[in-house]
């Protein structure tokens, strides 16, 4: 009995020594290859190739943009059920909208069949801690996750395979493929260290740092045709830096300013909004003087205490967001008047997307573990 305890001991030190977090002056831990002790997948689906050999997250080829025009939903149409705590957040699949992925703060991220019979398609678990960010690329074919456990990894959606896992020691709070074609090898984080960090997915090694902020960082927003991005903090301040240049180019802090957990911006990428915790979605312009628009400030939620994130309709007609009460808001971009809200979960609902294609259906997902699907 003792040979066989001191045994397992040995492994667990042999597992732990691999991923043992690093001091802020040290090089951060990388790893490309996946742990085989943590890093699982399971299959749900019927067949993971058809009869073409095409595999099943492939997008469908007869769908197409049912019109431009978006349309509030009214109704509540179907319920995903499955993760076993509340879900963190949600993004359909780039341009195509056939496949929904989610994380949750069971430690598993999920992605679900939107079109057909609506079943869970696979289940991602290499996470020892609730997931806090998904981060799909531009094609579908690969996502990143970042969770408590201080780790990020690089997925491939159709396999399920860990592509590369990537940890500074510390919380990453958000994480963003790079939106240019020829820059998906880069992933970005925000960490609780007050730092945003680059990492090169094809050398596994961080490539840069962004260190202005005096709070854990919650959002990085790419605007200006990707040139540019902007990040949000617990310092009650938003920052704008040049991609690839460690050196802030405007610093935005307000004595009246709150946290903003959640930034989307506008489809005309002339304006982005973000998510106040004193019960507002502010606006500000993307253009160089980053102005606030104080006309276009949107309220009539409680959202004091939640990260719950806020979006745009594709024809930027609507703005959503979730609610500390279960509800789901959707306001007139042009007026700022409450349009419709519906009560989408029992729970706080912290996350909502609409879909690319079905311009009037919405997703909503919330603590209470459910994603619900709106027409």
């Amino acid at each position: 009995m003792r040979e066989q305890e001191e045994e397992e001991e040995e492994e667990e030190e042999d597992i732990f020594a691999v991923e043992k977090p690093t001091g802020p002056s040290e090089a951060p831990v990388t790893s490309t290859k996946p742990s085989v002790e943590t890093d699982k997948t399971v299959f749900h689906g019927k067949q993971e190739k058809d009869y073409q050999g095409r595999g099943w997250s492939e997008p469908p080829r007869d769908r197409k943009p049912i019109q431009e025009t978006c349309y509030v939903p009214k109704r509540h149409v179907h319920t995903w059920k499955g993760h076993t705590k509340g879900v963190a957040a949600i993004r359909f699949f780039p341009i195509h909208g056939h496949l929904l992925l989610s994380a949750s703060m069971d430690g598993t991220v999920k992605i679900w069949d939107v079109y057909g019979d609506k079943r869970c398609m696979r289940s991602y678990m290499g996470h020892a801690q609730a997931v806090r960010d998904i981060c799909f690329s531009n094609d579908g074919t690969r996502f990143a996750s970042c969770s408590w456990d201080k780790k990020m990894k690089l997925w491939d959606t159709e396999t399920g395979k860990v592509l590369g896992t990537y940890s500074t020691g510390r919380v990453p709070l958000c994480v963003k493929i790079h939106p240019n074609e020829n820059m998906q090898h880069v992933l970005l984080a925000g960490t609780s260290d007050n730092k945003v960090v680059e990492f090169d997915t094809n050398t596994g090694e961080q490539i840069q740092q962004y260190t202005e902020h005096m709070g854990a960082v919650n959002t990085i927003t790419f605007i200006d045709d990707n040139r540019r991005f902007v990040t949000s903090s617990d310092d009650k301040t938003v920052r704008v830096w040049e991609y690839g240049i460690p050196v802030q180019i405007k610093y935005i802090a307000e004595p009246d300013m709150h946290s903003m957990p959640s930034v989307a911006v506008h489809p005309n990428q002339k304006w982005f909004v973000a998510q106040s915790l004193d019960n507002t979605v502010v606006t500000y312009s993307t253009k160089d003087r980053f102005r606030m628009n104080r006309k276009k400030t949107f309220k009539g939620h409680r959202n004091s205490g939640y990260a719950c994130q806020v979006n745009f309709s594709h024809d930027g007609q609507f703005v959503v967001s979730g609610d500390a009460e279960g509800r789901c808001f959707f306001w007139d971009w042009k007026t700022t008047r409450v349009f419709r809200s519906i009560k989408a979960h029992d729970n706080v609902c912290v996350g909502c997307e609409w879909h690319p294609y079905e311009t009037s259906k919405v997703a909503t997902c919330g603590w209470d573990g459910l994603i619900k699907y709106w027409d």
